[in-house]
């Protein structure tokens, strides 16, 4: 089959991860079918160049946002209708429902072909408290508005985004389809980095939507509790500033380590490392960083948001309102039980085995696609 893969960016060479998952996806599909990416935005200039044997059509879009959209959007259907002129497209798949989702639509419609889009993020949600989500702009509202009524197939990363995106698109049209992590680089065996013990990790860009202010009041109670844990983040922010300042009045500050970025192929040096890794974002569309560190032997505790709800007893939730207080009430038991959290981590690799491997995945995306066609 002959994909157009149409997302906000891409990676600009084989070592640059960009956005993990759709790296990973597009190496797993490449080897089956001919996947052209069509970047608009990411890397910020336009080039035509190959990356884990796909084409890539970079539009080199960057930050051009306003009036500039409009002609950005047309450069990306003059490009894939060219494109298809010289070898056609079975179908159109995008990753997020605004621009991308858009492009595929619109066209699909052009060239005969069915559209598919996958939900990536907020596109429905519209959180002025935290500057999060693609309702927070109009014309955004309207690009995901006319992107799900036209798809041909919708689909979403969990269960819980379903029952948020099912007013919005019918039944028939909607799939839940998770990403797959990649078993072959998050596995239980090989190296740890040293850190601190017992190690709580956290892996996420430090922004509102992540939450992590509960991380610092949840480390707070745990230790006001006894258990003398350490927190590490991964990642970097905007709200680094304010939650190092959390930490120091709350006496947390040597407890409290600050790894910055990672490179993705590091990550499971550390999963291998924690004690739990927690979650404690307001929103998640599917949460791969939960999958990650539970093919790396790790469950997760965290808010009920994106697929932790589904994994039952692998895992332990709190609700996404909570203060800090039930994140520290649900970690501390684990704290002190080893047998719990091995048998909780072994559960999260038989999940992911059955039902989110790479693998797992790509028989998914096959049958959506031969459906929509």
């Amino acid at each position: 089959m002959r994909i157009a893969l149409i997302v906000p960016g891409f990676s600009a060479h084989e070592e640059d991860w960009c956005i993990p998952a759709l790296l990973t996806l597009v190496r797993a599909l490449q080897t089956r079918h001919e996947i052209t990416l069509f970047t608009l935005r990411y890397p910020h200039r336009a080039a035509t160049y190959r990356v884990a044997g796909a084409t890539v059509h970079a539009l080199g879009g960057a930050t051009r946002f306003g009036v500039a959209r409009l002609p950005l959007l047309m450069r990306g259907l003059a490009r894939v209708r060219r494109v298809h002129q010289q070898r056609p497209f079975d179908l159109t798949h995008a990753f997020w429902a605004d621009e991308p989702g858009f492009l595929a639509v619109r066209a699909g419609h052009l060239l005969g072909v069915p559209a598919v889009v996958s939900l990536g993020g907020g596109e429905l949600e519209r959180r002025l408290d935290l500057r999060y989500g693609h309702g927070l702009s109009r014309v955004n509202r309207w690009l995901v508005g006319h992107t799900l009524q036209r798809a041909a197939r919708v689909t979403v990363g969990s269960e819980w985004l379903r029952a948020r995106v099912a007013p919005h698109v019918a039944n028939e049209r909607l799939a839940v389809q998770p990403l797959g992590v990649d078993r072959a680089l998050f596995r239980a065996e090989g190296a740890a980095m040293p850190l601190a013990q017992p190690a709580l990790l956290h892996v996420a860009s430090l922004v509102p939507v992540k939450g992590q202010a509960r991380l610092i009041a949840a480390l707070a109670a745990l230790h006001r509790q006894g258990h003398a844990a350490h927190l590490h983040l991964v990642g970097q922010g905007p709200l680094e500033g304010p939650l190092r300042v959390q930490a120091a009045e709350c006496g947390l500050t040597p407890f409290v380590h600050w790894h910055g970025n990672v490179a993705h192929h590091e990550l499971p040096a550390y999963y291998r490392a924690a004690t739990v890794h927690l979650l404690s974002s307001h929103f998640e569309s599917q949460g791969m960083v939960v999958l990650e560190a539970g093919a790396c032997g790790l469950p997760t505790v965290g808010t009920a948001v994106g697929l932790l709800p589904e994994l039952g007893d692998a895992s332990r939730t709190v609700p996404p309102t909570d203060d800090g207080n039930a994140l520290a009430a649900a970690v501390a038991p684990l704290l002190a039980d080893d047998l719990s959290r091995a048998a909780m981590g072994r559960q999260m690799q038989r999940l992911i085995d059955q039902r989110y491997s790479l693998a797992r995945s790509i028989v998914g995306w096959e049958a959506i696609y031969a459906d929509a066609v």
